[in-house]
């Protein structure tokens, strides 16, 4: 993006912000020279499984938003859409849960949650040495970027999940540096990639299984929609011995699916 033939006093006077972003994030002075662009994720579209009250498959678990899955936006969000989320399913949500948690009695709490819980925190805690976090999130933020952006095909998928998986392995050294038992960021950061590593190896193992192209999912050795075959959700669920894939049917109301024009 050039921005040099407005003149530094222009931008300076109408593009302060977008100026200071570019120094601090990218090292660019757009007075001097042009910002590198490039894609970026907007909006998450799928996620947990919930009902219209957005109660999850896990008892007193309630969902809403971009972590969310209502169907409310098929297989792209059409603009303004995630506002009518937060509004209508937002609300939905937390009624429900108040509801719940008036007429339901809170089962005792296992001491063995909290023993687990700090044995994996003490775990990385305690580990000398190993593979740096920021190593493997870089790692993973390149793997997606090339073998699940934009544009996918099968070979791109397979090696990507080949290569996530991989990293699944490298993190189980994943070390830090700091120690401290307040505001420890970095292992927060640990803690936050392990979960990232998940998402990831579902996103690309669901991409790599639906044969066709819809909406933001763009195959280009499947280029056309397919709707006798993959009109349908894609359920992963995370089991003892991996990650296990199935299918459930699409809910057609009062809007049908509409050919796409080529």
């Amino acid at each position: 993006l050039d921005l040099r033939h407005l003149g530094r006093s222009r931008i300076e006077e109408r593009l302060p912000q977008i100026r200071e972003l570019a120094m601090s994030f990218a090292g660019v002075d757009p007075v001097e020279e042009p910002v590198p662009i490039r894609p970026g994720a907007h909006y998450s579209m799928g996620g947990i499984m919930t009902d219209v009250d957005c109660a999850t498959g896990v008892r007193g678990l309630f969902a809403a938003g971009e972590c969310a899955c209502l169907s409310v936006h098929g297989a792209n969000r059409l603009g303004g859409n995630s506002l009518l989320e937060t509004v209508v399913f937002g609300r939905r949500a937390g009624r429900a849960a108040a509801e719940f948690a008036l007429s339901t009695k809170l089962p005792d709490f296992p001491d063995s949650a909290l023993v687990e819980a700090a044995c994996t925190v003490a775990g990385i805690m305690n580990r000398e040495d190993g593979t740096p976090e920021a190593a493997v999130r870089n790692e993973l933020k390149r793997t997606m970027s090339v073998h699940c952006g934009i544009f996918r095909d099968r070979e791109r998928l397979e090696k990507g999940l080949e290569k996530i998986r991989s990293l699944k392995q490298s993190y189980k050294d994943v070390c830090l540096n700091d120690r401290g038992d307040i505001y420890n960021y970095e292992l927060a950061s640990i803690l936050e990639l392990k979960f990232m590593l998940d998402v990831a190896e579902t996103m690309v193992l669901g991409a790599l299984r639906r044969e066709e192209s819809r909406g933001s999912h763009y195959r280009t050795d499947f280029p056309r929609r397919n709707d006798a075959d993959w009109l349908k959700h894609t359920v992963i669920e995370k089991k003892d011995d991996g990650l296990r894939v199935s299918y459930r049917d699409v809910v057609i109301t009062r809007f049908k699916p509409g050919e796409r024009k080529y």
